[in-house]
């Protein structure tokens, strides 16, 4: 391993890739740190220590929340606008006819995303503004104000400032930009974690949490690159003057066709009457009655967040395998490509087998990732009376780092084959 990333290092693009990445991902930490005017700090470190909403959205900028840098809203803003696009791509005939048009399309809906990002950027901006002014965080709030436009304008770019790097390390660097930036703000709440357990340590929670980690870590590699492999036969073929030799290959379905994308969708859909509970909590009255059983019956330790949690995961796994995947385009492409599946014919009876092999694939991959999705809830169930129950880095986070590594490697892995040095897997 080591040897292969001296490898890396030693191709010159490669090495100016990994570099850019670093580059990138120190400007983002370096931004987390930029706070937004006319917010007391101090009052907010105690509110998102009692609001398990506010938790999530600060691990996930990595601490830009709890510092409210230009960056607190982090990526979610563009998270929340791919999930619409996606969303639209199914029920607008447009966006249907564009995301069969290959790489065009793809970058005409990518631009439709960024687009839609601005909007939705200022109104969570405005909606962070007024929980902060409802729990007494930042005084003086008033939309008309030039202090709370200042405010909101600085967070809105904050957000395209953060879409653009991920971007770029997408275009220049290696892997998923956004990605990237999410492991980033995750893994740069490690230090205080570790900070938190070596105040009191707790051995023994801490060798059976380090044992449960090791052994998440496993499986969420095991299961990320297990396959389904379908063999396939194609028969010789001539075109013009030349002739194809057919021959047997497979198609590889992956157990995971969704990858982490259906939790980031889940949270970011489960915070939002959260968010807005959290928003009128202290109106008083019936709303804020129904404010604060909507805050309790939905915060992170109860069981209808984890049951609800589950539920959101397992359909959106089902609902972006089914995006990504479509098994009437593979079917048509082998049929094209001159290909078969031994035993099926080609066609809709391919098309059918496929469908039906993805759907029991999926459940498999489904189950898996809502597991994944309430394991901190079980986690801090177990852990409940030790630190180690306070941790942040739960099996969300673990999956994305794990998933980010992972695909880094691959894609290392491969520059690497392409210039002839030995690459990680031997």
């Amino acid at each position: 391993m080591f040897e292969a990333l001296v490898n890396a290092f030693r191709a010159p693009d490669i090495r100016n890739r990994i570099l850019f990445i670093l580059g990138m991902l120190i400007i983002v930490r370096m931004l987390a740190h930029v706070p937004v005017p006319g917010v007391d700090r101090d009052a907010l470190e105690g509110l998102i220590g009692e609001n398990s909403f506010l938790q999530m959205m600060n691990l996930f900028s990595g601490g830009g929340l709890q510092n409210f840098s230009v960056i607190a809203m982090g990526v979610n803003p563009y998270i929340t606008s791919s999930i619409i696009m996606q969303l639209m791509t199914g029920v607008v005939p447009r966006l249907q006819q564009l995301s069969r048009e290959g790489e065009y399309g793809r970058q005409k809906i990518h631009a439709y995303t960024r687009r839609l990002t601005v909007p939705l950027a200022i109104l969570q901006a405005y909606g962070y503004l007024a929980l902060l002014n409802s729990s007494d965080v930042i005084s003086g709030f008033d939309i008309t104000s030039f202090a709370t436009l200042t405010q909101i304008i600085t967070l809105t770019a904050g957000t395209i400032l953060v879409m653009w790097i991920g971007e770029l390390i997408s275009e220049r660097g290696i892997g998923n930009g956004i990605s990237f930036i999410i492991f980033a703000g995750i893994i740069a709440s490690l230090p205080g974690a570790i900070n938190t357990f070596l105040t009191s340590p707790d051995l023994a929670a801490g060798i059976a949490f380090a044992a449960l980690a090791i052994a998440a870590v496993a499986v969420i590699v095991y299961i990320q690159e297990g396959q389904r492999r379908i063999p396939s036969q194609y028969a010789s073929r001539v075109r013009g003057r030349r002739m194809y030799q057919g021959g047997a290959t497979f198609l590889p379905l992956r157990v995971n066709q969704a990858g982490v994308i259906p939790i980031i969708f889940a949270v970011s859909i489960l915070l939002f009457p959260v968010q807005m509970a959290t928003y009128f909590s202290r109106s008083g009255g019936v709303i804020e009655d129904i404010a604060n059983t909507i805050i309790t019956w939905l915060s992170q330790g109860s069981p209808l967040y984890a049951i609800t949690f589950f539920l959101l995961v397992v359909g959106f796994t089902y609902f972006y395998t089914a995006f990504t995947f479509k098994p009437d385009e593979t079917a048509d492409q082998l049929r094209k490509n001159g290909g078969f599946i031994p035993g099926i014919r080609p066609g809709a009876p391919t098309r059918d087998y496929l469908a039906k092999v993805v759907f029991r694939i999926s459940l498999a991959g489904a189950i898996f990732l809502g597991i994944v999705a309430v394991s901190p809830i079980i986690v801090g169930w177990f852990f409940r009376d030790s630190v180690i129950g306070s941790f942040s880095l739960g099996g969300t986070s673990l999956l994305i780092v794990v998933s980010v590594v992972v695909e880094t490697m691959k894609q290392l892995e491969a520059q690497l084959m392409m210039r002839n040095y030995e690459g990680f897997i031997k």
